[in-house]
């Protein structure tokens, strides 16, 4: 295990090492904007994603709580209903917020 270790860490090292050498000389100025713009649509797509998905999983638990609660208590079905709907309106109003922020980011490009 320890010979594993020290070959993995020098493997590391070797590959860490070379990414210099790799670095791409005179790149225009283009595609660097290009790229930059590139890396941010992507950024905001896996951000929106993430604040999507972790969206539906609040709404699902909010859900499954709020079946649970009128399930224990018949009577206050009303009253967990009602909440229910104001923390799925709340969550939903998250993923809005994100998705305009998305927007504002990203900026997207009209056809020049």
């Amino acid at each position: 295990m320890n010979k594993l270790k020290y070959v993995f860490f020098a493997t590391l090292a070797v590959v860490l090492s070379a990414l210099p050498a790799m670095a791409q000389a005179g790149a225009s100025a283009g595609d660097n904007k290009f790229t930059v713009n590139a890396y941010k649509a992507i950024a905001a797509g896996i951000g929106f994603g993430l604040a999507a998905g972790l969206a539906a999983i609040g709404q699902g638990l909010v859900g499954s709580r709020a079946a649970e609660g009128a399930a224990r208590n018949p009577g206050a079905t009303g009253q967990v209903q009602t909440l229910m709907i104001i923390a799925l309106a709340l969550i939903e109003s998250l993923v809005l917020f994100a998705l305009l922020i998305m927007f504002v980011v990203v900026k997207p490009v009209v056809a020049e």
